[in-house]
């Protein structure tokens, strides 16, 4: 039992489920002069570190299958705090992927290295901000801690 006025630290920190999707395996060595040089690794460490100063644990998964994302979205369901996403190529039409957030009941932040509106016009559209709480585009990697912050904030203000 925690005493009055001390910080409980054996109780269980929120967990935030970070997803990558299509194509962001290759990160670091495709499209540089777009995504940047550091690796999918290099930002899940960002991200971690991150939301380990926030008081956040972090589970990350990528894979390049739509109904794969779709399962660790149900997954999450009851399980974790919130959910940031990368969503890659799927932003633009995979509308299971919106389906499975949108009966996701915590945080939802999508996040993106590049910034989709300054780009070709079919990547303007985003069938994942909708259900999404929010969306950080274009500060590369930047972006996960800037999700991390914002998911610990919502947290806080619920």
């Amino acid at each position: 039992m925690t005493e009055p006025g001390t910080a409980d630290h054996d109780a269980p920190r929120p967990l935030v489920l970070l997803l990558h999707g299509p194509n962001l395996n290759l990160l670091g060595t495709r499209e540089p002069e777009v995504y940047g040089t550091a690796t999918l690794d290099d930002h899940v460490a960002s991200a971690t570190a991150a939301a380990d100063r926030h008081g956040l644990d972090v589970e990350a998964h990528q894979t390049n299958h739509e109904g794969e994302l779709v399962e660790l979205i149900h997954g999450a369901r009851g399980r974790c705090a919130a959910i940031v996403i990368n969503p890659g190529a799927f932003t633009h039409y995979a509308w299971s992927i919106h389906d499975a957030l949108a009966a996701f009941d915590g945080v939802v932040v999508e996040v993106h290295l590049s910034n989709p509106n300054a780009r070709e016009p079919w990547r303007h559209t985003s069938v994942i901000a909708p259900v999404a709480t929010g969306t950080i585009a274009g500060f590369g990697g930047l972006g996960y801690a800037l999700a991390m912050q914002a998911v610990a904030a919502r947290l806080t203000a619920r």
